[in-house]
């Protein structure tokens, strides 16, 4: 269905044009109970609409639209375990790997369920073992260093996750994450490295990805020049893998007890649920890793079961709809204020533009309407003093989405109530702006007058009308920051539903794999460039000329 034919997208569209004079200023003014109106807390996570550039009366229609394209129906049909991904043939069932009550998941047979609880099992026996030293490596020394090698999702959500609740993390054990084939990445860390000591995680579902096998076999190669050659025994004390093809793993040389599985209904950037987030029970215990599930967890039940127009994930797709499709903005930032989610603009970006960044719909035919924003940020803090000049005064529509925690994980006197006055004060920056006449006030009150205070002026006038979300967590603990990933999970399914793609697939990963593949042996001198472009075949050319590849 062409969601851009229906009668709830045409009202829109009219809507739209009737707010096109209407600025933020005016909407706080007109409805004085704005905050109450738009604000919604699930699970004890606040979530403000206040400042975005709508009104009731657009969520109502915004609601239609969730209707016309049927997001519960849609919804339901994941949960229940339809193969929703069906240009791969494959159910998405992530939820059911933060399932915590072992009962029947509605999607799942007992069988798979009890797969699950087992490799839970099995990650809080390993994860014990290690941050207790009771596994030791091959010298008989404790574990000090775990290096997560993987790419995508098998990065990204170990990295950020560990990163977020670094308060937790075991006070022993350090934390490497390596995913460039760049050498950069890897050899001044294994310069560091204590091999007696280290552990490696290998994180691949395939377990044929290239930056993750390649990194690997250097790792590997790496630790047994050390230990005096490989063996079992050096293996299993210092390498682990999750994957889905168990005899990939083996071939590597990794014993069974070594192995995490994981399935093929488990995509990448939703993986770190599953086994891939043993770094993250090694970084912060089983415990809080269970806790990070049960947040999710929460999430889940509140996206099936809430109405839509108190739905959190399907509120905030929609608003994210509004924006891009109806006001014409082309990229969203994401700001969170607490340095432990550095990580977390990054995830979103694999989150967001890997599931939605298409161009085709479900039925293979152009969509005739942009279906994803470019996603980017940074830490708000030090973006205040990079990009927020372009922001407040640069003429471009880009919505935000401010990200705090009202408690410091590292709390330090004096520090966390500036960090949020700063947060709250640039929100309603963007929002309000500073018209002319405020800033004339200013001037003059600050003794300018004449040319001097008319040359100056117009460098003082802050349009404002910028949208923002802001999401408020009383403090960033695993429980919370699952409900967080959560949202924004479903938010990115709601906004494909209605887009009218299978969020699921990422084919657009797979061009560069396999043209690399081509290139690699002219590269490295074992084949031609017969049959390339000009300007890669000239470049392949050029390299061999200047380094032996």
């Amino acid at each position: 269905m062409d969601i851009t034919r229906t009668s709830a997208w045409r009202m829109l569209l009219q809507h739209r044009d009737g707010m096109a004079t209407c600025h933020l200023r005016d909407c706080f003014a007109d409805d004085p109970m704005r905050f109450s109106h738009l604000s919604f807390e699930v699970g004890g996570m606040l979530v403000d609409f206040s400042r975005q550039r709508l009104k009731q009366q657009t969520l109502k229609l915004l609601l239609g639209l969730a209707q016309a394209a049927d997001v519960p129906g849609w919804r339901d049909r994941m949960f229940a375990g339809e193969r929703i991904n069906f240009s791969e043939n494959r159910a998405v069932l992530h939820p059911a790997l933060r399932y915590s009550e072992k009962g029947t998941f509605p999607a799942l047979d007992q069988r798979v369920l009890s797969e699950i609880y087992a490799v839970r099992a099995k990650m809080r026996s390993f994860s014990d073992c290690v941050r207790s030293g009771s596994w030791r490596g091959f010298s008989g020394d404790a574990i000090r260093d775990v290096v997560n090698i993987g790419i995508g999702g098998s990065d990204l959500g170990p990295k950020l996750a560990v990163h977020a609740l670094s308060a937790w993390q075991h006070p022993g054990l350090n934390f490497h994450f390596i995913s460039n084939l760049d050498s950069a990445n890897l050899a001044p860390l294994l310069d560091k490295l204590d091999p007696r000591t280290t552990l490696f995680v290998v994180a691949s579902k395939s377990f044929t990805t290239q930056e993750t096998l390649i990194n690997a076999h250097t790792a590997r190669d790496w630790l047994c020049a050390k230990a005096g050659g490989q063996s079992e025994e050096v293996m299993a004390r210092h390498f682990v893998a999750v994957t889905a093809v168990p005899e990939l793993a083996r071939n590597f040389g990794l014993p069974e007890p070594n192995i995490f599985r994981i399935w093929d209904w488990v995509g990448g950037r939703y993986s770190l649920w599953s086994a891939v987030g043993v770094s993250i029970a090694l970084a912060v215990g089983m415990d809080n890793f269970e806790a990070l599930l049960k947040g999710a967890e929460a999430m889940d039940r509140h996206f099936q079961e809430a109405p839509l127009g108190e739905n959190l994930p399907v509120l905030m797709a929609l608003v994210g709809i509004w924006n891009s499709n109806f006001l014409g903005a082309e990229t969203n930032a994401v700001l969170p204020y607490n340095e432990s989610l550095r990580y977390l603009p990054a995830f979103l970006q694999q989150l967001e533009m890997e599931s939605n960044g298409k161009t085709v719909g479900r039925d293979g035919q152009p969509l005739e309407c942009k279906a994803n924003p470019v996603v980017w940020g940074a830490i708000g803090s030090n973006g205040q003093h990079a990009f927020f000049q372009l922001l407040h005064q640069g003429g471009w529509l880009v919505p935000c989405d401010f990200i705090a925690a009202v408690e410091s994980n590292f709390p330090l006197p004096g520090h966390q109530a500036p960090l949020l006055a700063n947060c709250f004060a640039q929100a309603a920056a963007l929002a309000f702006g500073k018209t002319e006449a405020e800033a004339r006030s200013e001037l003059e009150a600050a003794g300018l007058s004449g040319e001097q205070l008319t040359a100056l002026l117009p460098h003082k006038v802050f349009t404002g009308n910028q949208p923002s979300t802001l999401l408020l967590l009383p403090k960033l603990d695993a429980r919370y920051l699952g409900l967080l990933l959560a949202l924004y999970e479903h938010k990115t399914f709601v906004q494909g539903v209605i887009w009218g793609v299978n969020s699921f697939d990422q084919w657009g990963v797979e061009i560069g794999k396999q043209l690399a593949g081509r290139l690699l042996p002219a590269l490295r001198g074992e084949g031609d460039v017969a049959g390339l472009d000009e300007s890669t075949a000239a470049l392949i050319k050029w390299c061999r000329a200047h380094k032996a590849l």
